[in-house]
């Protein structure tokens, strides 16, 4: 017999038992091995929309690392909840992914009785891409810059007004943002998608629009718009030219568009592991990149960890500003 810290193991147990714990590592090892065992799908928003061409650009180093094919299933209009509910009721085993915006965190915020729970339901692999909104306007409204578009508000209310799309939306929430830090009360036009918005303020319907830079960059550079400022918190290399929000009146004011990767919660911590490096991978690539900067986005990989805590300070930034403008969700 050995006595191991005066307990008494039978050679033979023993061999068994070190036999039994190389063989569980050999199976667990042989268990990695099988990701991917089938092609992954990488569910999205609209064909042409920034998660679309982000997704796009990713799965062909995805599917060349990972030996299977990575296809795109694009979910339109009103399809996110159902796109979401896929996701989570997939297997968790990191062959289904989702590549979506912030309402994926931020619609428990203005909807009640969602069905599923972000941070319960979802693993976060990584951010993919941000762009900044823009804050344009007519060129017939005579302000240059946020300072004077804040004084125009004061001075004038109710005489402004935003395009907004979808409720909850990053235009809606950008120009709400502004309304709160500013005092301001430039009351909101909606419409029923982003494209629609922009239509209505370049038809003079609305004044000005918090709109996403792949959006309202065509009409900036051909004069149909004026831009006064990026809602980054730093000056964005889409727009090189552009002051801050921040820098122009309003200290700390910080508006971006967010798409993150998730899998289903439960996924293996290996799985994901696995996916971000080659998502990051990516990300980085100098045409990829080049790619991304060309459609109005700028690829911003991170660790799951730090999507993770990107998450919980959006939520806890924009659910102060969700309650005090009471945006719901029907």
């Amino acid at each position: 017999m050995i006595n191991i810290f005066n307990i008494q193991i039978h050679p033979r147990v023993l061999i068994f038992s070190v036999i039994a714990i190389l063989s569980s590592q050999v199976v667990y090892s042989a268990s990695e091995n099988k990701f991917p065992n089938h092609p992954i799908r990488i569910i999205t928003t609209d064909p042409g929309g920034a998660a679309d061409i982000a997704a796009r650009l990713i799965a062909p180093t995805l599917s060349a690392s990972l030996g299977q094919p990575v296809y795109i299933d694009n979910r339109s209009g009103g399809g996110s909840i159902t796109a979401i509910e896929t996701v989570i009721n997939s297997a968790p085993d990191g062959h289904t992914l989702l590549l979506y915006g912030s309402p994926v965190w931020l619609m428990q915020l203005m909807k009640s009785n969602l069905p599923w729970d972000p941070i319960r339901d979802l693993s976060p692999v990584s951010l993919v891409i941000t762009q900044p909104n823009v804050l344009v306007v007519n060129p017939s409204l005579s302000v240059k810059n946020v300072q004077e578009l804040i004084n125009f508000a004061k001075l004038k209310p109710g005489e402004l007004n935003y395009s907004s799309g979808s409720v909850g939306a990053s235009n809606h929430l950008a120009a709400e943002l502004f309304n709160s830090m500013a005092k301001t009360k430039i009351e909101r036009i909606p419409y029923k998608g982003g494209g629609a918005a922009l239509l209505g303020l370049l038809s003079n319907q609305t004044q000005l629009m918090f709109g996403t830079a792949a959006s309202v960059k065509p009409q900036i550079e051909t004069g149909k718009l004026r831009a006064l400022a990026v809602t980054s918190n730093k000056p964005s290399i889409l727009f090189p030219d552009l002051p801050t929000v921040a820098s122009s009146g309003l200290p700390g004011y910080e508006a971006l568009t967010l798409y993150a990767l998730f899998a289903p919660a439960k996924t293996p911590k290996n799985v994901i592991n696995i996916i971000n490096q080659e998502v990051v991978k990516a990300l980085n690539r100098s045409d990829v990149k080049e790619k991304l900067l060309k459609s109005g986005n700028e690829a911003t990989p991170t660790s799951p960890e730090g999507l993770a805590k990107i998450i919980d300070d959006d939520i806890v930034r924009w659910g102060k500003i969700i309650h005090e403008a009471n945006i719901k969700v029907d």
